[in-house]
């Protein structure tokens, strides 16, 4: 399959686009979900101020 230079141009900006998404919300994805479900039975409550210190 060949493809255009138009096309890949776009599918590079596409490309980029997710990179730097991925780039950028992957620790805080990961910050929410781990608030979100909570702390282990016996560990003391999360806090946003624990990440802090």
């Amino acid at each position: 399959m060949v493809l255009s230079p138009d096309v890949k141009e776009r599918l590079g900006v596409v490309f980029e686009i997710v990179k730097t998404s991925f780039h950028w919300g992957f620790i805080p994805t990961l910050l929410y979900l781990g608030f979100r479900k909570g702390s282990e039975p016996g560990l003391p409550p999360l806090a946003i101020t624990n990440l802090l210190w």
